[in-house]
């Protein structure tokens, strides 16, 4: 019986060991109008080309330098995400927004300070009841406003400076992100 399976596997054996020992080395090369060319046989390059031949590495010798410690061409590392796997592009973009929404609201502050100094210069300037009454319903309409923006600026302020660094640190997405 042992004789018989030893019989039957012998030939797999040296398949294996053959297979492993026959990777030829190849060369590519390419000419002078761009077309590239393989050979196992350097001698087959022409010697102008022959300097600039390329030896192409099997993928068992790909495997061997990695086991002998040799450091084997590496892929691009993903680039590093948080826990969610949100990247630097997310938050980045989600400053950026908040940003956007503060200098809004900053630029929309001035305009509303000015129109209500105005009413204000009007106000004084007026000797009607009637035009004095609509100028200060129109002042305290600015005045809600200028409240509603700056509760908005501060808002924005609080996401920017509190709330999205503490979500990054949570998350553990990287501090310069948010910067």
């Amino acid at each position: 019986m042992r004789k018989i399976l030893f019989i039957i596997l012998l030939p797999f054996f040296l398949a294996f060991l053959s297979s492993r020992l026959s990777f030829a080395q190849v060369y590519k090369w390419v000419d002078e109008k761009g077309v590239a060319h393989f050979t196992d046989d350097i001698t087959q390059v022409p010697k102008k080309f022959q300097p600039k031949a390329e030896k192409i590495e099997s993928p068992q010798e790909k495997e061997d330098a990695k086991f002998e410690g040799e450091s084997a061409p590496t892929k691009r590392e993903a680039p590093y995400k948080d826990e969610l796997g949100r990247g630097e592009d997310y938050w980045k973009g989600r400053v950026e927004e908040w940003r956007k929404k503060l200098g809004e609201q900053q630029d929309k502050l001035e305009v509303l300070r000015a129109k209500y100094n105005k009413l204000t210069e009007k106000y004084n300037d007026s000797r009607s009841t009637v035009e004095r009454a609509n100028l200060r319903r129109e002042r305290d309409q600015i005045k809600k406003e200028i409240d509603e923006c700056n509760a908005q600026i501060e808002e924005a302020r609080r996401m920017m400076d509190k709330k999205i660094p503490e979500e990054a640190e949570l998350y553990k997405a990287k501090p310069e992100w948010i910067k």
